[in-house]
């Protein structure tokens, strides 16, 4: 009976919070999966992989994973990118499959005195289309006193996302929304969801003395009807782009850490734990990121 009002909480709180919130590690070095305008924000093509709560003691708790692919075009002020992203809580599994392009305004750097400039500069503006399919097996609660729990909802949404990005030298910034519809378009009547809304920026603090150290302050904001804004404010710290270290925390009384280390230029692995700050329902969870970049690699970071 325990294990019941437990998968019946997360159930009624996945109708209006179905897909959760990217972690630390996910959205600080694959920023494509909540933004299209980042398809070709950067010189070479890259490849990743992440997933997070996969060492949870909970059955039922928050696991999600991620693959995506992006790449500027020849002339370098296009790109395009593909995304598969599953979320799995509870009874409620969420898997989404999109393609993205962007466009980037190049911006002139002629005044910058600095001798590192990151990504292409410029003002991007992505779009993203694609589909989820979301599934909430209720059934499975053996609940049946609650018509609202005695049917399974299965049901494909397709996706329209935007996104913007303005990359200038040291400082980004960056607001999107992966699916404007919400649930407007659903193939069943009995779903509610709603369309998360992020703003985000940081700054590459470049150290003139020791440049082989990189300091990157950021924030996140999130906005979800229905729900108290969200905000993660995050720094992280590379040295000779061997070794990362990064620190975080989230509103909703959790804290990140992670650990990177960088294989070879071209292969990123990154560690991330998240711990509960309070007594919260899913507890601490693992997670790691995988990246590999075409050309250089990660060795102009």
């Amino acid at each position: 009976m325990r294990n019941r009002l437990f998968f019946m909480i997360i159930a009624l709180a996945s109708f209006c919070h179905a897909q959760q919130t990217p972690v630390f590690s996910e959205y600080n070095y694959n920023p494509f999966i909540i933004n299209s305008a980042h398809a070709g924000a950067l010189q070479k093509a890259e490849v990743s992989l992440t997933t997070s709560g996969f060492l949870n003691g909970f059955e039922g708790s928050p696991q999600s994973s991620s693959f995506s692919f992006r790449s500027p075009l020849s002339n370098n002020q296009m790109g395009l990118g593909i995304g598969v992203i599953s979320d799995k809580i509870g009874v409620t599994n969420s898997t989404s499959a999109f393609a993205a392009y962007s466009y980037r305004v190049p911006l002139n750097l002629d005044d910058q005195p600095y001798w590192k400039v990151q990504d292409p500069t410029g003002l991007s503006f992505g779009i993203t289309a694609g589909f989820q399919k979301y599934q909430e097996n209720l059934v499975d609660l053996g609940l049946t006193g609650d018509p609202l729990l005695s049917e399974n909802i299965n049901a494909t949404i397709p996706i329209v996302g935007a996104g913007i990005l303005l990359n200038y030298a040291k400082f980004y910034i960056g607001v999107s929304t992966p699916n404007i519809l919400g649930d407007r378009f659903a193939s069943e009547d009995n779903l509610s969801l709603e369309s998360p809304y992020y703003s985000y920026a940081g700054y590459r603090f470049y150290f003139s003395r020791l440049e082989n150290l990189l300091l990157k302050p950021s924030v996140l904001l999130k906005y979800e009807k229905g729900a108290p804004l969200q905000a993660d404010l995050n720094l992280s710290l590379t040295m000779n782009s061997k070794l990362e270290f990064g620190l975080g925390y989230r509103t909703n009384a959790s804290l990140n850490v992670l650990f990177g280390f960088y294989i070879f230029d071209s292969l990123r692995l990154v560690y991330n734990y998240n711990a509960a700050a309070k007594e919260l329902t899913f507890g601490n969870t693992h997670g790691l990121s995988l990246g590999f970049r075409f050309g250089r690699g990660f060795a102009d970071e």
